[in-house]
């Protein structure tokens, strides 16, 4: 089957397969070749896990395969739009509503102790009613189940769905200042890439971020701000 690279960052290639993404982590050559190999091993075990426990809970790309051996995640392919590319294009009223959203998702997030470590709208993919999610996958590959509400679709009550990808650097956390920090690199990537209305559009999201902790962390945020103000 034909392979389209539609992305290539520092650690991994993002390859298109027929209707499925693999993610596949590239050598190291700085790297001694033991440590770069257990590495990439590791990682690739961690974020498919991660995904994994956030099935059902938030939207995520469905995880059909993990290669270790290859260093390859085979996952569902989102046919959506990027969020950093269109978000702006969007209405006021629709770009809040669509951080509305954001908050609720990440909150459900850091209530499990995940951290995102990546929390930019280049991270999100739009998928408006309109726009099915791809679920075909090759024959020769074991079908991925259905997407149901209980599943890795969820609903809201919006015309819209907010999909949450590349957590190559996330992992768990029970640490308040870990959540702080993951709101922090959010309204950042908000004041740079959205920054005709970003104060209005991070208050949309902390709004609605209703984390367990939410008090505690956002106390913590107003430290980690006030650290990266003074340095």
């Amino acid at each position: 089957m034909q392979e389209q690279i539609i992305s290539q960052a520092a650690e991994a290639i993002i390859i298109k397969q027929g209707s499925n993404i693999i993610k596949r982590r590239i050598k190291k050559s700085y790297r001694i070749p033991e440590i770069d190999e257990k590495l990439r091993k590791l990682r690739t075990r961690s974020e498919a896990k991660i995904m994994e426990k956030l099935q059902g809970k938030i939207n995520v790309p469905k995880i059909i395969k993990v290669d270790e051996k290859n260093k390859e995640i085979l996952m569902q392919y989102i046919q959506g739009k990027k969020l950093s590319d269109f978000l702006d294009s969007f209405p006021i009223s629709k770009q809040l509503s669509i951080c509305r959203e954001i908050g609720k998702e990440v909150a459900k997030m850091h209530d499990l102790n995940i951290i995102h470590s990546d929390l930019t709208t280049s991270n999100m993919i739009l998928v408006e009613n309109n726009t099915k999610t791809n679920k075909s996958i090759n024959n020769k590959q074991k079908p991925a189940p259905e997407l149901s509400n209980s599943d890795s679709v969820i609903n809201n009550n919006s015309n819209f769905k907010i999909f949450f990808i590349d957590f190559g650097l996330s992992f768990h956390s029970l640490r308040i200042e870990d959540k702080a920090v993951d709101l922090h690199l959010l309204r950042q990537a908000l004041e740079s890439k959205h920054y005709q209305h970003w104060e209005k559009l991070f208050k949309a999201i902390i709004e609605s971020y209703k984390s367990k902790d939410k008090e505690k962390i956002l106390k913590q945020l107003e430290k980690v701000e006030k650290r990266g103000r003074y340095k």
